[in-house]
């Protein structure tokens, strides 16, 4: 036991153990307490990684995560060393860790990881979307009436999201992805990631709504979709913009720099603002000049 408790959250493989880190059989092996989400996917990892787990081993998942996590600060704070496993992926990404998390910082206790393997950016990668702005989304809730209420409240969205979904789900959830974003909007379909029957369905959301009813995918879901077009500058009107100029220049503000200033704000050339105001209701005369 060392000196000092401490927190290691352990990324799990997805679903090929190829992905597991030596940096994972370090923390699983060198843990007084191992708090997995599934003890039974924690016992076949270790034999498939051909590893003997001397540590405790406890189950903390949803259920039980509450009761758990006072008894693993109080482990950690006489000294035990914790690691924490989902059945894949970061733990507290849409699985049990956050709370731990929390609960050991408050405490005092030094938190750190053995990275490892991500379904969100594993999808969002092979998804072919824009992957240089994102959003993870988690599921959605599971009622139709607040799914769709949470999907309307991302229409403006302009990143990339992901979301999780389960299969019995799947095709309620795309059929209100398309009904809130229309059905052009790109998406993927990502299921299995990195398991044998790995599958990733790259369609317009109408047609990945579709496919999923007719072929009910099953297993481990994510599904990307495309954030929203930017909104189109909507271009002000000829009247506004010679507004805008005559009141810069009520102001004290000359000719020339009012041009420039309406010119910049409405991402307008400024040769176009300077020969709307020549042509504009007052003389030539009044506005004659180079801008």
């Amino acid at each position: 036991m060392d000196a000092q408790g401490r927190l290691i959250l352990v990324g799990a493989p997805l679903g090929n153990v190829g992905d597991a880190s030596e940096r994972l059989r370090t923390a699983l092996v060198g843990a007084d307490i191992v708090a997995a989400e599934d003890t039974r996917r924690l016992v076949r990892l270790a034999r498939e990684l051909d590893i003997v787990l001397p540590g405790r081993i406890v189950s903390y998942f949803e259920g039980n995560e509450e009761r758990r996590t006072p008894e693993l600060i109080e482990a950690m704070g006489s000294g035990s060393v914790v690691a924490v496993i989902t059945d894949g992926g970061m733990p507290s990404v849409s699985d049990p860790g956050y709370r731990l998390v929390r609960a050991a910082i408050e405490a005092g206790v030094p938190v750190t990881s053995a990275p490892g393997p991500s379904a969100v950016t594993t999808a969002l990668a092979l998804s072919g979307l824009p992957s240089d702005r994102f959003c993870f989304e988690g599921f959605l809730p599971r009622k139709p009436g607040e799914r769709r209420s949470r999907l309307a409240a991302l229409g403006a969205e302009e990143r990339t999201m992901v979301f999780f979904e389960a299969p019995h789900r799947i095709a309620a959830t795309l059929a209100d992805l398309a009904a809130a974003f229309g059905d052009r909007r790109p998406a993927a379909l990502c299921r299995e990631l990195t398991k044998t029957y790995e599958e990733v369905v790259r369609l317009p959301l109408g047609e990945l709504s579709a496919w999923a009813t007719d072929q009910q995918p099953r297993g481990e879901i994510s599904v990307v979709v495309g954030g929203a077009p930017a909104a189109a500058a909507v271009r002000p009107t000829d009247a506004a913009v010679l507004a805008e100029v005559a009141g810069l220049e009520a102001g004290g503000t000359p000719r020339r720099d009012a041009i420039a200033a309406v010119a910049r704000s409405h991402g307008l050339p400024r040769r176009e603002v300077y020969n709307l105001v020549v042509a504009g209701p007052s003389s030539g005369a009044h506005y004659a000049g180079t801008p």
